[in-house]
């Protein structure tokens, strides 16, 4: 008993005793530090982050039907736009997460399986209208992240979805 205490103390210890990256940027032979220069990051300049307020507020969500991860063709108009959006000047600095979502129906387990599988539905989509795809990133939220929570068929329509969120 005592082992096992032992053992899970020295876990929670590697665990909480997580080291800090500070942001380094390449200039020849040495690596300078992005904070204690002073440099400007695309985090530190509001423009930067109205930019990203302005193009997350046009990207459009993507739709799924009940149970189904292939992307409806009534929706590729909408991914084709975002993928313009995400290829335009403004945002060539800035990497997609592609967040899947899913209604309640279904244990935890295969809504977030899911959700995976709309989110690289539609990663798919946008790489093949142009974004980079190392720019791209898929997350699935399952059921835990709801447009709406009322408990009717449309409702469940809404949280049936890939929403998209840009990041530095």
């Amino acid at each position: 008993m005592s082992k096992k205490l032992l053992i899970c103390a020295v876990m929670a210890l590697f665990l909480l005793s997580g080291c800090s990256k500070k942001a380094q940027v390449d200039a020849g032979d040495e690596y300078v530090d992005v904070k204690a220069s002073g440099a400007s990051t695309i985090t530190d300049d509001a423009n930067a982050l109205d930019l990203i307020t302005k193009l997350e507020g046009a990207a459009r969500s993507i739709y799924f039907n009940f149970d189904q991860f292939s992307v409806k063709s009534s929706e590729l108009n909408a991914i084709e736009n975002n993928a313009n959006l995400f290829t335009g000047a403004d945002a060539a600095g800035l990497n997609v997460k592609v967040e899947g979502n899913c209604d309640e129906w279904g244990t935890d387990e295969y809504n977030y399986a899911l959700g995976l599988k709309r989110a690289k539905a539609v990663k798919d989509e946008l790489v093949a209208n142009g974004v980079p795809e190392s720019r791209v990133t898929i997350v699935s939220y399952g059921e835990s992240n709801p447009a709406c929570t009322s408990s009717s068929k449309e409702c469940w329509s809404q949280n049936r979805r890939v929403d998209f969120k840009l990041i530095p």
